[in-house]
């Protein structure tokens, strides 16, 4: 029983070590790539043939097919990729993750591999400003922990080759029977839906091979259902999300299902033979202190898991956008759907550069419906609005309040994590622009509640007061008009001195319209008094709303 305990401590302690290995891994590379690899993402789909590659080198560049999988549904919900593209680049994402077995396979002395490693990232991670080394430091700390984790592994599971019962229950998964390929393919399933993290399955798979305790065509069956069982993030990331982003996650899903249905048959005729074939010494064996292993099983198995991506990819590209047009007519999408934040939920596998594109949709939404706001309010000033359309004010006004609440705190938590420097940045940004879009629903609701007061008392604008309103609210709507224009994704280049220029404009219009308002207080009109001063109140949030817009336009500008 002891003995069990220390060999379960010893293979789980490593499996962590390398699922933490992989985490920091992966942080590391996309902290170094910063926004340039959302850049290539988002560009580099013009092509079928382009969009592969894409997900190919993506996926080479961070290490993890789930990560690129989660960007892919988050480009989707954003607008920034349509269904075909994803596919495109989810079919090379595939392809690109079996560069982590090949690294597996031929890595020497783990070991003493993993130790050299995490000293040199340690070097530049604690000893290095420059942020772009120091994150270096922290990919090479993970890549340094990801052969840690696989010497453990390895060490661990040495003693079990002496526990019959293991052996025997190893032994049961063959897959040169039907029924041994479906377990293994269930049991690789179930354990990188769990882990989230096919490279860890490959791990596991190729250390039980080396150390003999599962035959090569078990092991290499794995692939099949990690290939199945790590779409399972895309679900986690698109559960809550809109339609673009299941849609995503079943183009995923079925990729995988259909591949391994269609090669599930030529495993043992033809996949195998292949393998070996190219790998002949992979049934080597060499003697480590008196125990037989087999060093070189690894190569041929990398190869099978590339072998799978390869020819279903083959077999896929020609048919993507039909393959597309197939998954959009299973999960139909509401054009009317809002986008939430809720699209990609706070996982582990979240990119921060992805959760600020998810952030815009909502500081979009935002922006739209100020600009709808101002609409209505120019309305209830002329008189020419139902009563609903204020109604619609307040209600709105209460939505964008919890809106810039929720951005708020969804951001919050990214701040949390490694990020670049830009995506800090832009993260500082958002937060700035959705907080001065929820003032602009304030003061809108402040002009139609002063309007109200007005009309209440029996009393209206004179056609003066009104044509000075308006004539301030049309030029304030062209100025929120313009500004809004400027906020966009990715950020457009404007002339921030005109549009500076343009608020000290419209500041002096306001003023110079307080004071003829002031001067129209006399005893000629006993309720002027009255009057005047709730349009001073809309005529002071109008100027709130040219200072908001002014705020905006610097922020997005980056200058404070």
């Amino acid at each position: 029983m002891s003995q069990m305990l220390a060999i379960l401590v010893i293979v789980g302690g490593g499996l962590g070590t390398f699922l933490l290995g992989m985490k920091h891994l992966s942080e590391g590379l996309q902290a170094v790539s910063g926004s340039g690899l959302r850049r290539f993402m988002a560009i580099a789909t013009t092509h079928r043939l382009a969009g592969v590659s894409t997900g190919i080198i993506s996926t080479m560049i961070v290490q993890s097919s789930s990560i690129i999988t989660v960007m892919v549904v988050g480009f989707v919900s954003s607008g920034l990729m349509n269904l075909p593209q994803a596919v495109n680049v989810i079919i090379g994402s595939n392809i690109g993750t079996t560069a982590t077995a090949w690294l597996i396979a031929f890595a020497p002395d783990v070991k003493m591999l993993g130790l050299g490693v995490v000293l040199a990232g340690a070097a530049l991670y604690f000893f290095q400003r420059r942020e772009r080394l120091h994150n270096l430091g922290l990919a090479l700390m993970g890549l340094g922990c990801v052969f840690m984790g696989l010497y453990w592994m390895k060490e661990g599971l040495e003693p079990v080759r002496s526990m019959p019962a293991v052996v025997d229950a190893f032994k049961s998964l063959d897959a040169t029977s039907a029924w041994g390929l479906v377990k293994c393919v269930l049991v690789s399933l179930a354990f990188t839906a769990v882990v989230q993290s096919s490279a860890a399955t490959t791990a596991i798979a190729m250390t039980l091979a080396q150390q003999g305790l599962l035959s090569f065509e078990a092991a290499a069956a794995t692939v099949f259902g990690m290939n199945i069982g790590t779409t399972a993030t895309a679900w986690l990331a698109a559960m809550n999300g809109s339609a673009e982003a299941r849609q995503t996650a079943l183009a995923h899903t079925l990729f995988n299902v259909t591949g391994t249905i269609l090669l599930i048959p030529l495993f043992i005729p033809v996949i195998v033979p292949l393998s070996t074939l190219i790998f002949p010494h992979y049934a080597d064996v060499a003697m480590v202190d008196g125990v037989a292993t087999y060093p070189h099983i690894a190569a041929p198995m990398a190869a099978i898991h590339t072998m799978f991506n390869v020819i279903t990819t083959v077999f896929f590209m020609p048919f993507t956008r039909r393959f597309a047009g197939f998954v959009a007519r299973i999960i139909k999408s509401d054009p009317a759907e809002k986008p939430h934040l809720s699209v990609l939920r706070m996982s582990t596998y979240i990119s921060p550069i992805i959760a600020c594109d998810q952030a815009f949709l909502e500081v979009a939404f935002m922006r739209d419906s100020d600009v709808e706001l101002l609409a209505g309010v120019k309305d209830v000033i002329s008189g020419t609005a139902e009563e609903r359309v204020g109604e619609h004010i307040l209600h709105r006004e209460e939505v964008l309040d919890k809106v810039q609440r929720e951005i708020a705190e969804f951001l919050g938590k990214i701040m949390v994590k490694r990020v670049p420097t830009d995506v800090s940045a832009r993260v500082r940004r958002l937060l700035r622009v959705s907080d001065e879009l929820e003032s602009v629903s304030d003061e809108a609701a402040v002009i139609l509640k002063a309007t109200r007061r007005i009309r209440k008392g029996g009393m209206d604008f004179s056609e003066k007061s009104r044509n000075l309103l308006l004539d301030v609210h049309d030029r304030v709507a062209a100025f929120a008009g313009m500004v809004s224009d400027c906020v966009k994704s990715p950020r457009t280049h404007f002339d921030l001195d005109y549009v500076q220029g343009e608020s000290h404009a419209l500041g002096e219009l306001v003023r110079t319209g307080r004071r003829k308002q002031l001067d129209r207080v006399g005893p000629d009109d006993p309720g002027s008094a009255i009057r005047v001063l709730a349009e001073l109140d809309v005529l002071n949030a109008y100027e709130r709303i040219r200072s908001c817009y002014t705020n905006i336009a610097e922020a997005v500008a980056e200058r404070k």
